[in-house]
């Protein structure tokens, strides 16, 4: 039996070929299901389809939802309730369709119109960051999964995110935007802290931020997120457990406060060279929560957080503007 004569097998319809569209669509025909159409306005979203799903048609979008049995609405955020409510006016929306989109922002809450038509609504969420080229196949193998449904269609989404090589993880709707906030938290906010030392780097001279930050980034994620790993995702760890802190070293974490007053001098020194008053801002704002989770576990006392606090709060000198 070939996979597409495989039971379960579904004709599928991309709804915005962006990054993650053309990579879930080309997953899921990998593993037999058949994409019937994919939309796609800009160039690149034209190119992806050509790229990964080679002889699927580009259609408007009306028409994928009308050829499909599982619609992928792959949209920005802020264009998603719009979309759905506009194809329910339209009477696009179909009994028995199966409606995912793959929002770490939303639940299925946003797929109501769709559900009103008797569509099975989906929301599933990869954790992960898209490059939209096959090297993201790869990458979804293991990658979790954020699945939020009615309960009795739960099992649906949970089988196409490890058809997907993916691992499901059931998030409540009422959760979904924390849920999102602290990944973005963690993905965004790494990539422009990394973004501003490897400024502060260049301008100390190094030639080669990015491989001196390697080994140290590189071990204290590891660390980091081995602490983080607490195996009981109801019960997560607080700003006093011991866990979720293991991993912090540095100034802060010895109550280093004379290391942490030439830190902000030499960095405002920078802000006003280089034009980075966000690289002081940043180092001031985690370093006063590293200060609250290092007092919370005991790594320091009291008078040393609060000496820490009130040099972190210093206003900056004034700019020479002479």
């Amino acid at each position: 039996m070939t996979q597409s004569q495989r039971p379960g097998r579904l004709g599928v319809g991309i709804v915005g070929a962006g990054r993650v569209g053309a990579v879930l669509g080309s997953a899921l025909r990998s593993v037999g299901h058949t994409v019937v159409g994919a939309s796609g306005v800009s160039e690149a979203s034209r190119d992806r389809i050509e790229a990964l799903l080679p002889g699927v048609p580009v259609l408007e979008v009306p028409e994928v939802v009308r050829r499909s049995q599982l619609v992928l609405l792959t949209v920005p955020d802020d264009a998603l309730a719009d979309l759905v409510s506009g194809l329910a006016a339209l009477g696009a929306w179909q009994a028995g369709q199966i409606v995912v989109h793959t929002s770490g922002r939303y639940g299925t809450d946003v797929l109501a119109p769709a559900a009103a038509g008797g569509a099975i609504a989906l929301a599933l969420h990869p954790a992960m960051a898209f490059t939209g080229t096959s090297l993201d196949l790869a990458r979804l193998e293991g990658a979790a999964f954020a699945v939020t449904s009615a309960p009795m269609v739960a099992p649906i989404g949970q089988a196409l995110v490890v058809e997907l090589g993916g691992e499901p993880v059931v998030l409540d709707e009422s959760r979904r935007g924390l849920y999102h906030a602290a990944l973005a938290h963690a993905s965004n906010h790494l990539v422009v802290l990394l973004a501003q030392a490897a400024q502060a780097l260049g301008v100390a001279g190094v030639e080669d931020p990015g491989r001196m930050l390697a080994p140290l980034v590189h071990a204290s994620l590891e660390s980091a997120l081995r602490a983080a790993d607490v195996g009981d995702a109801a019960q997560p760890p607080s700003a006093g457990d011991p866990g979720a802190i293991a991993a912090l070293t540095g100034p802060v974490s010895r109550g280093d406060v004379g290391t942490v007053r030439e830190h902000l001098e030499v960095l405002a020194d920078l802000a006003a060279d280089e034009d980075a008053l966000d690289v002081v801002e940043s180092y001031r704002a985690l370093s006063r929560a590293a200060t609250q989770r290092a007092l919370g576990v005991g790594r320091i006392d009291p008078d040393q957080a609060r000496a820490l606090l009130d040099a972190l709060n210093e206003p900056a000198p004034p700019e020479d503007r002479s």
